[in-house]
């Protein structure tokens, strides 16, 4: 039975069976109902002082202004009680991600020496690994990216060097202007050296003679001027250790050389001369057939010109550059920016010169100190943490900075990753996944660039070993980038 049915059986029916035993007298009234029910009456009574109490609290309610339901008790139902707003609740940050995978005890090998690092995840920008990233310091070789990304900026990824030839002011003259393309060449057309597709300098001859003998006011050639004028200031900056001249990793800086000035054009490591310039002059020289004086000087204002040659374009020039850590393209292309930016000719040029034609690519550039264009100089100085944001749009491939991704050295497949000494043993790992720049100087040795990661993620690096290091450090360079490559996303800065 229902609580309802039970509650509302009418006043004066008996009980099914027989009729009420000794009645009570009813009463008149309301009072004589209550006495004569009064069960049906307790209950009554109770449902409508709920109802009073429920209506007493809905106008409190009201009064106050809540938005939710009314109480169910008030102290005093008369009186509006007010209601408290409950604050809302503060938005549960997100959950960052519980990384597990240490490389710890590879970052502690000694022989990382002065250890700096940072990696990153491309897709999201997080920094997985940290030590000591944003601290600018030595990067060596890696510089050369840098490099590479001001003269694509600045220069254009079709931009060419010329060097030309033209009437000398005295009767019988020719000058030989260099246009800073170090690259030209001394070997004979069609017989390629170190750097493939450089122009010649008997191509040049032959155009010069071609011109001189098409004009019969012409008197026989007999002078050759040499003017490397475009360059200015020190030719050998003053950081540099001599012995990288006779050990063959540069030349001295100047706007007219051939072969990067090597003894062996053929050879990439081969000594360099104290005179490129005179170098240049006397290969011309035999060029044109002989016979001709070889001198110091400037071009001639508005000179007509005999000839002239030009180097592969910047494009080229920075893959040439970056595969094998070319220190004597990175310094021209340095130089180039500087001229043609307006900043200067010299080495003093170039850190006003590169920080601007970094700008651009949109990365704070504070800290950055630029020496020279290769970065043999212990004053160059790069905090990691701007490698590994360069390096994400690297990876893109923005504007033109695929052709720097293009020319970068693959771990045991291509250039200076592929030598018998990097990425070896457990470190073979990661051969075709990183894509990175080496850097070695005296004092340290550096690699920066991009990782594949064995999980599918993208990852940009960059690692320096500073100090007093020894030429084992590059094997713990790669043990530790394998480290990363085998992390992925769960690497740990722990």
């Amino acid at each position: 039975m229902h609580e309802q049915d039970e509650a509302a059986a009418p006043a004066g029916i008996e009980p099914a069976g027989g009729a009420v035993s000794n009645p009570e007298p009813r009463a008149g009234g309301v009072a004589g109902l209550v006495r004569r029910h009064p069960t049906a009456w307790s209950i009554a009574a109770g449902a409508l002082v709920f109802a009073l109490l429920g209506t007493g609290a809905l106008f409190a309610g009201s009064a106050a202004g809540s938005p939710g339901p009314a109480p169910v008790a008030v102290s005093t139902p008369s009186a509006a009680a007010p209601v408290a707003h409950r604050p809302a609740p503060s938005a549960i940050p997100a959950a960052s991600k519980l990384r597990s995978c240490s490389v710890a005890e590879l970052a502690a090998d000694s022989r990382l020496a002065s250890f700096q690092a940072q990696v990153v995840s491309a897709a999201s920008g997080e920094v997985l690994f940290d030590r000591g990233g944003a601290i600018p310091s030595r990067a060596a070789s890696v510089l050369k990216v840098l490099t590479s990304a001001a003269a694509l900026s600045v220069l254009g990824p079709g931009y060419r060097a010329t060097t030309t030839v033209v009437k000398g002011v005295e009767p019988g003259s020719v000058v030989l202007v260099g246009g800073g393309d170090i690259t030209l060449s001394r070997t004979p057309s069609g017989d390629e050296s170190v750097y493939a597709g450089a122009a010649h300098l008997d191509d040049l001859a032959g155009q010069v003679r071609a011109a001189w003998n098409a004009d019969p006011s012409n008197p026989p050639l007999t002078a050759l001027i040499l003017d490397a004028s475009l360059f200015g200031g020190d030719e050998w900056q003053p950081s540099w250790n001599r012995k990288e001249l006779s050990d063959g990793y540069m030349p001295p800086i100047t706007a007219l050389q051939t072969d990067g000035d090597r003894d062996n054009p053929y050879k990439n490591t081969s000594a360099r001369s104290d005179d490129p310039i005179g170098r240049a002059g006397g290969a011309f020289a035999e060029a044109l057939g002989g016979g001709v004086s070889v001198q110091r000087g400037t071009a001639p204002a508005g000179a007509a010109q005999l000839g002239a040659v030009s180097s592969q374009p910047v494009s080229t020039l920075i893959q040439q550059s970056l595969i094998v850590s070319d220190n004597a393209i990175a310094e021209m292309l340095a130089r180039l920016v500087a001229v043609k930016l307006g900043t200067g000719n010299s080495f003093d040029a170039l850190q006003t010169a590169i920080i601007g034609g970094l700008q651009p690519y949109g990365i704070d550039t504070s800290g950055i100190v630029v020496a020279d264009g290769s970065g043999l100089s212990d004053d160059n100085a790069v905090p990691p943490s701007y490698l590994t944001r360069f390096f994400i749009k690297v990876n893109a491939r923005e504007g033109d900075l695929g052709i720097i991704f293009d020319g970068l050295p693959i771990a045991g497949e291509t250039g200076s990753l592929s030598y018998s000494d990097r990425f070896t043993g457990d470190s073979s790992v990661a051969d075709g996944s990183v894509f990175a720049k080496t850097g070695w100087i005296d004092t340290g040795y550096t690699l920066a660039g991009i990782v594949h990661a064995q999980d599918g993620t993208v990852l940009t690096f960059a690692v320096y070993a500073l100090g007093d290091v020894s030429d084992d450090a590059k094997t713990a360079i790669d043990a530790i980038t394998a480290g990363f490559y085998r992390c992925g996303d769960n690497l740990s800065n722990n």
